[in-house]
């Protein structure tokens, strides 16, 4: 799990894909952080992102850097204890402008039942479970 949070926080930019429908969605995030032995993800309850997983908490993550490249297929799973979503406030100050941990609007969710595949060109990919 450290290998994945590293990775994504080095990369800065992942892509989070969720479903809605039939229909793939795919969308740049930023936030990643570890609260409790889990690593988090952050978004507004007003966004369709929320609305998709919790229709269909399974999500895939993808980010690149350095020539390698993480693919996470998960389970996105809420947690709506304000400790988390303050943790990750804490972690990222800047949505502080934004965001707040008692606005009813800030969710965080937690990535459950993980594989993390990293794949390069040069070198045999490594999967990791979490």
């Amino acid at each position: 799990m450290q290998r994945v949070l590293d990775f994504l926080k080095q990369a800065g930019t992942y892509y989070l894909a969720t479903v809605e429908g039939d229909q793939p969605r795919v969308r740049p995030f930023g936030t990643i952080n570890e609260f409790e032995g889990k690593l988090y993800i952050q978004t507004g309850k007003v966004k369709p992102v929320s609305q998709q997983l919790h229709a269909n908490p399974k999500a895939e993550i993808c980010a690149f850097k350095d020539g390698m490249w993480l693919r996470v297929a998960c389970e996105l799973a809420e947690d709506d204890s304000r400790e988390a979503r303050a943790s990750m406030l804490d972690a990222y100050p800047d949505l502080k402008a934004m965001y707040d941990p008692d606005d009813g609007n800030t969710e965080v969710f937690y990535i459950k039942n993980a594989t993390a595949t990293f794949s390069s060109f040069t070198a045999a990919p490594v999967t990791v479970e979490f």
